[in-house]
């Protein structure tokens, strides 16, 4: 059988969606949830993904700035998934202790196709072990609050994004829709990734390696 986030991406359509599922907790930062989730925008009318919005108890999540969220389902009702994005935000300097959330992530990667953090979300990833022994990306404002959750992690101060296998971290903010379009790119291919660039007129950022924010954080 294929492994589990190398399999032949072309049969999208002959198979059943994949789940999309976006993780929310108090004071996420709505642009690294929404932007990502924009560039699946095609994808969904074309029947290819369905997208769910999960956190520790479902209703409403307020974002870090202001407006909330619905969250569909809970950690224990939640469904398989076959990608997870976790956004960054204030919220995650206190979710790093949240052994209920860590643990979730644990339970839910081994059967994950891909693990996608944007922003501070690699400090998540990082507290809850996912990184150990990888390469990885964050915000670069935050870069060194987030390395501190991570000691057995080989962490880069000079990426847009950052794959390692099935776990894709992205830098600050608006380089999770950057890293979103790779992610549609190895999901569904390059015609995909370019035309939904296209149809949400957005200037992506091809190379992983493009980050003029580490210089001006200092970070190299």
């Amino acid at each position: 059988m294929p492994q589990r986030g190398y399999k032949d991406l072309n049969t999208m359509g002959k198979q059943s969606p994949r789940r999309i599922g976006a993780l929310l907790f108090q004071d996420f930062e709505l642009l690294d949830v929404f932007g990502p989730l924009e560039m699946f925008t095609l994808l969904q009318e074309r029947g290819e993904i369905e997208i769910i919005m999960v956190a520790q108890q479902p209703g409403p999540v307020t974002s870090v700035c202001g407006p909330a969220c619905i969250a569909t389902v809970d950690f224990g009702n939640c469904p398989a998934l076959d990608v997870l994005l976790v956004p960054g935000g204030q919220g995650t300097r206190q979710q790093v202790s949240n052994p209920t959330l860590l643990s979730f992530l644990r339970h839910l990667y081994p059967d994950l196709e891909f693990l996608a953090s944007i922003c501070t979300g690699a400090g998540l990833l990082a507290a809850a072990g996912l990184l150990n022994g990888k390469r990885a990306t964050s915000n670069k404002q935050s870069f060194a609050w987030v390395v501190s959750q991570g000691s057995h992690v080989t962490w880069i101060p000079e990426a847009r994004w950052v794959e390692d296998g099935n776990i894709i971290t992205a830098g600050g903010i608006a380089a999770g829709m950057d890293m979103a379009l790779r992610l549609v790119e190895r999901l569904a291919g390059a015609d995909m990734a370019n035309l939904t660039a296209q149809a949400t007129e957005y200037d992506w950022h091809r190379d992983p390696g493009w980050d003029p924010f580490a210089r001006q954080a200092g970070l190299v």
